[in-house]
């Protein structure tokens, strides 16, 4: 079974460039290590998620330990230092068999333990995985223990359907008063919320309880509505408008072409997805075939749009 690690880190603001490039030179340079499988960067959503979370999948639990004691990992690490603030969280997880689901409200918990307690902190987690399998929302729950020379904490993963629904659970009175029931085992404990691409846009699309939506197909709707949208804004506000008229630069004309681009997005890309929801969610036996005719049509409504574009402007 493959296994993923996760790791949270906090870069300093005025180096979020820099990182996003570091983390893309980093994720080249790990495509050719011995079983790496893909890997999935989440850049911060404040104020829940304030971290970058980067997700690496590997084919074997060796084949994650001999990364992160690669020295070519180190070297990467070494040259992005100046970047961070803290510490970094590094976990390790086993995948389930479809791999790491994203979901539109995910948490990562890591807890240290004190010593000589570890028993008893797996059986109160057991009694707080119990409360919490009966909280609105929750799609999926993991627990990993500590990893020998890789990992020093207990890792527990929640996904919920919605923010609402997670921020409900972990505000809520029974799992404060677990919490508390556990302080005597522990000595820290910290919660980082992560979040992933445009699940927020999808949520009436998904339905609570419902499997969490493929990323690439998400991506793709988003596409559909995001390149005729700055295309005419482009070409009808920006150039004229903007540019011509104003005389404003091209940074700042950008600028205010991405705040609108933005906000008709977040409303065009829900209404595109629930005419999309039969390629979304498609029905249980028609998975194969939903998927490829959705794939198909979206792919000829891109090449349309590029056509008619480049014919009449």
């Amino acid at each position: 079974m493959s296994v993923s690690i996760v790791t949270q880190t906090c870069v300093r603001p005025e180096k979020a460039e820099d990182f996003a490039r570091w983390q893309g030179e980093t994720s080249t340079f790990i495509s050719s290590f011995p079983g790496f499988l893909e890997q999935r960067l989440m850049p911060p959503k404040p104020p829940l998620q304030v971290d970058w979370v980067i997700l690496q999948r590997f084919a074997s639990l060796e084949a994650a330990r001999t990364w992160l004691a690669s020295p070519e990992r180190q070297t990467r690490i070494e040259g992005a230092s100046s970047m961070l603030v803290g510490r970094d969280d590094v976990h390790i997880v086993q995948d389930e068999a479809e791999g790491i689901k994203p979901s539109p409200a995910s948490v990562v918990i890591s807890t240290r333990v004190r010593p000589g307690k570890e028993a008893e902190y797996r059986a109160w987690e057991r009694k707080i995985a119990a409360a919490q399998s009966k909280a609105a929302g929750l799609q999926g729950y993991r627990f990993e223990p500590p990893v020998p020379g890789v990992q020093e904490d207990f890792v527990a993963i929640l996904r919920f359907d919605t923010e609402a629904n997670l921020q409900a659970w972990l505000g809520s009175p029974v799992r404060r008063k677990l919490i508390e029931e556990a302080s005597p085992l522990t000595e820290e404990f910290h919660t980082r919320m992560a979040r992933t691409g445009f699940d927020q846009w999808f949520q009436d699309s998904a339905g609570p309880g419902a499997a969490p939506l493929p990323v690439w197909k998400m991506d793709m709707l988003v596409l559909l509505m995001l390149y005729p949208i700055v295309f005419l804004f482009g070409v009808f506000v920006g150039t004229p408008l903007f540019s011509n008229v104003l005389g404003l630069s091209f940074a700042v004309s950008l600028f205010l072409g991405n705040i609108v681009s933005v906000g008709l997005t977040g409303f065009l890309v829900p209404w595109v997805a629930g005419r999309f929801g039969w390629w979304l969610q498609p029905a249980p036996g028609k998975e194969t075939r939903a998927g490829i005719q959705g794939a198909a049509l979206i792919l000829v409504l891109y090449a349309a749009m590029v056509f008619v574009f480049w014919r009449l402007f």
